[in-house]
This record gives structure tokens, C-alpha cells and sequence, in this order.
């Protein structure tokens, strides 16, 4: 228990973080290839600006862009993060929350920030399993569901190679063995190779996508901090992809600096690995952008010592500018704090242009800039394997007037009839999204704030 004085002092901090800077630029100033770096702007006590979640009102659900509609695939679900798409149309549910980290967040600001986060819906218990969702009709959503795996140890990403079914738990890649058309899997699964993870684990979410040939996987590894503040030392095999050997239970580096991956993806045209990455935060309002960027092999993107390349972050200590300099800059920047974390390729006829050729992308919404960002899911359309032009709002209406938040856009897939599949970890929901060949305008505004 905290002292009273202390309690006092952390409702204190709460009334100010209220206050405390604002944006100077809107939000698309930080979106495209070329984004705009203002000087950083921290403060001593950091821009808190959540949408405390609430859910969906009844009959609720977002606003799909002109030409879209948008209808519960699967509602009632507990806390879904991620998905994936069997073979056989079978859609795949991560329903998962962070393990227990008592060493992450100590102090009176960590006890702050856990409690101001916890509004934003994450603060549940994980479920630990993996929930089979099957559309035995085709109209659009899941008659049937049924527990896959259970058990698990906060699940995230999922693969299948063959009869191998691989989960990336937040401290370990685990096989486990699938049949087609299967509702269960009730066998114990086998460790591939242990993940970081620990007493901090700050960032627990691990994704994973198998290569083409389906001989290795790449696994995301989030970074232990924020900026390094917990040490460098806390940060080995962090903040990067790795590639494992699945027979070997082997892995190397593949790339590096990159503070939070989540999304993983082949881009159809080039063959391509992509990311999407979560930056970092207490720079100010309008920094860092997360972005959307290419990942080739033996790559560094900066973190900790710099963002968006070479721009320096000045809170670590000491330097590394022989990395510094090899820093590579992203390819498509996603405005500040918008929480990117779903990335999915579409490719396919049975979109309208320009949804035939880009990516969709789960924005989880920020909790440091005010005005609030991301909230939203967005398409940024493609051109000879490149990201071509403005990013499209695909679904909004997530946050009410009041700024609470109805829902919170995470993973995002095609299903086997290329519809768009959203996972809504508040509203406990996964959407599906279609469109007819209207034609559709750019538009990102700034959410609605209060």
C-alpha cells in the first residue's frame, strides 16, 4: 500500500496530466513517407490522454467508410487481440491480456501509469487460450465456437506450417500438432525455444509469421522500456525480429531498433518482410511517428538511441553513434502515438481500388497526445511494392463525444472470402468489413475531442 501523502500526490499528478501540452501540428503532418520531426517537447510529468474504455453501446459498432459496411463477425468475446485464418476458412482468436509483470512501472509514476492505462480496458486477467470461430453458413459470421488450446501463457501470434501449429506465448514459441477441419487441440505443446520475457516484460506481445517455405519464423520482441530507462542491459534480444529454425529450436537477429513490432507481413508483390512499430512516447505530442516500413535483413531502425533515423534521443545515455549512423529510416510514417499494431496485405480483385493494393492496419488508439490518435483502423494503398499516397479511414466512431472509447482496434486479416476481420479488445468483438466498388476519398481528421 501507498502512503497517504502518496496517494494524495498521485491523484494530484492525475487532475494535472489534464493540462499539460498539447499538439502543435495535426496529426497528418506526421503521416507519409516524409513526416515532419519537431524538437522534442518532454515534460515532467507526461501528456496522459486515454479513452477510458466503456464498450459498445447496445446495437452499437463503428462507422465503415462510404461503400463499406461493417457487422459483428463474433461478439462476447474475452479481451481478443489477434487473428488467424486457417486453411479451411476457420478464423483463429487470440482472447489474451499481459502476464503478471511485478517489476514493470515501479514507483509513483508506475503506479500512476498502470492505473490511468488500466481505463483503457487492459487491466483484465488474460484468458490464455485460443478460440476457434466457424462461419458454417458463409453469411458473414461465426455460428459456431469452440476453445483450441487452452491454457496458454498470454497468447499472441499464431502459424501453421504443414500439421504444425505454432503460438508465440509472451516467454516462448510453442508447436503444437493440427489437424484440418480439428475444433481442439487438447495435446500438450512442445517448446520450440524460450522468448524474453521476465519480471519487467514491458512489452509482452510476441507475433509471428512463417516464411514461405515454412522453414523458419519470424517472431516480433518488443523492447523492455520505453527509451532504455530500465538499462541497456534489460534490453538483450529486444526491440527486434527474430528468425527462427523451428527443427533447431534456433534463432538469430534478423533486424533491430525497432521498439515495439507487432504486425508482420509479406508484401505479395516483392516478397518483402513488413512491419508495423510502435514508437516511443514522453517526447511530446507531435513525436515519435509509429510507421509502417520494409524490414530487410540485418536492418537497425535506431532504437534507443534515435528515432525516424539519425534524430537523437537525448535521454540515453551513453551514445552509440557507430549504430546511430547505420540507422535506417522507416519507410511510411504513421503519426504519433497512434499504436499501429495490426498490419494485413490486400491483394485481390474482390476489393475495388484501391483496396486491391495496399494494407490495412488496427490502430489502437494513444494514451500520450492530446489531441487523441489512432482509434481507428486505416488502408494505406500500395504502388510497385511502396506505400502510394494518403492513408484511408476504413473504420472510425470508435471513441463517443464524451471520449470514451466504445472500442480499440488490435489484429486484422482477410478471411478466406477476403473480407477484412478487425479484433476489438474493448468491445470484445471481431468485425467484419466489406466493400462494394464505390470509390473512396482520402481522409484522416483528428478524432473528435472533448
Amino acid at each position: 500500500m501507498y502512503p497517504r501523502h502518496s496517494l494524495l500526490f498521485a491523484a494530484a499528478v492525475i487532475a494535472l496530466t489534464a493540462c499539460g501540452e498539447m499538439a502543435q501540428l495535426p496529426i497528418t503532418a506526421g503521416v507519409g513517407p516524409h513526416p515532419q520531426l519537431p524538437p522534442p517537447n518532454p515534460t515532467l510529468i507526461p501528456t496522459v490522454n486515454i479513452a477510458p474504455a466503456k464498450g459498445w453501446p447496445e446495437n452499437g459498432k463503428p462507422v465503415a467508410a462510404p461503400g463499406m459496411t461493417v457487422n459483428a463477425f463474433a461478439a462476447g468475446l474475452d479481451h481478443p487481440r489477434w487473428l488467424y485464418v486457417l486453411p479451411n476458412g476457420d478464423v483463429l482468436v487470440a482472447e489474451t491480456n499481459a502476464p503478471p509483470k511485478p517489476e514493470d512501472g515501479k514507483g509513483i509514476k508506475g503506479w500512476l501509469m498502470k492505473r490511468v492505462l488500466s481505463k483503457a480496458g487492459a487491466g483484465v486477467p488474460s484468458a490464455n487460450r485460443i478460440t476457434l470461430l466457424r462461419d458454417t453458413d458463409g453469411d458473414g459470421v461465426a455460428e459456431t465456437r469452440s476453445v483450441f488450446i487452452e491454457g496458454l501463457n498470454s497468447p499472441f501470434g499464431m502459424a501453421l506450417v504443414g500439421n504444425d501449429f505454432f503460438v508465440a506465448n509472451s516467454d516462448a514459441v510453442m508447436r503444437f500438432p493440427y489437424t484440418e477441419g480439428e475444433t481442439r487441440i487438447a495435446q500438450p505443446g512442445t517448446k520450440v525455444l524460450d522468448l524474453p520475457a521476465g519480471p519487467i516484460n514491458h512489452h509482452w506481445t510476441k507475433n509471428l509469421l512463417a516464411s514461405r517455405d515454412g522453414t523458419r519464423l519470424y517472431v516480433t520482441v518488443g523492447s523492455n522500456s520505453n527509451a532504455a530507462e530500465n538499462g541497456i542491459d534489460q534490453e538483450v534480444g529486444r526491440a527486434a525480429i527474430w528468425e527462427v529454425d523451428t527443427k533447431l529450436g534456433s534463432y538469430r537477429i534478423y533486424a533491430s531498433g525497432l521498439r515495439n513490432p507487432n504486425g508482420l507481413a509479406w508484401e505479395p508483390d516483392g516478397g518483402a518482410l513488413w512491419t508495423v512499430v510502435n514508437e516511443r512516447d514522453e517526447l511530446g505530442s507531435d513525436l515519435v511517428p509509429d510507421y509502417l516500413t520494409s524490414v530487410p535483413d540485418d536492418s537497425f531502425f535506431g532504437w534507443p538511441y534515435s528515432y525516424y533515423g539519425q534524430h537523437l534521443d537525448e535521454r540515453v545515455q551513453p551514445q552509440r553513434p557507430d549504430l546511430v549512423a547505420k540507422a535506417r529510416v522507416p519507410d511510411y510514417a504513421l503519426g504519433p502515438h497512434t499504436a499501429s499494431l495490426g498490419l494485413a496485405f490486400s491483394k485481390s480483385a474482390l476489393w475495388p481500388a484501391p483496396f486491391d493494393n495496399g494494407v490495412f492496419i488496427g490502430q489502437h488508439g494513444s494514451w500520450n497526445r492530446k489531441p487523441r490518435s489512432g482509434y481507428r483502423v486505416i488502408f494505406v494503398p500500395f504502388k510497385k511494392g511502396k506505400p502510394f499516397g494518403d492513408p484511408i479511414d476504413v473504420l472510425t466512431g470508435l471513441v463517443s463525444a464524451d471520449g470514451d472509447a466504445f472500442g480499440r482496434p488490435v489484429g486484422v486479416v482477410l478471411d478466406k472470402h477476403s473480407a477484412l476481420l478487425v479484433a476489438d479488445d474493448v468491445g470484445n468483438v471481431i468485425w467484419r468489413v466489406t466493400a462494394s466498388a464505390l470509390p473512396l476519398s482520402p481522409t484522416l481528421a483528428e478524432p473528435t475531442e472533448r
